[in-house]
């Protein structure tokens, strides 16, 4: 029996937002969108802000340094929101 994998990259390829998500496209071609209200601090945050990102944890995560935001592909994958912070 010839059993094929499925090749799967999680990697952030590119960031993009429309008025109410977070649109994620990752290197194996999916795309994963999610509502702004489940991150507070992009919901926020200027259009300016939202498009200063930088890839990190080696591709597998997002991290927007003008509002201390991190996110993973891992948890946008699983539909987790942000956590809350403590002020």
């Amino acid at each position: 029996m010839n059993i094929s994998a499925r090749i799967t990259d999680e990697r952030v390829l590119d960031v993009r937002f429309d008025e109410a998500s977070l649109i994620v496209d990752l290197m194996d071609g999916r795309t994963i969108s999610a509502p702004l209200a489940w991150y507070p601090r992009l919901l926020n945050a200027t259009p300016e802000q939202r498009t200063n990102w930088q890839r990190a944890g080696a591709g597998y995560g997002l991290h927007w340094p003008d509002i201390d935001e991190d996110l993973s592909t891992d948890g946008l994958l699983r539909g987790a929101p942000a956590v809350s912070r403590a002020a």
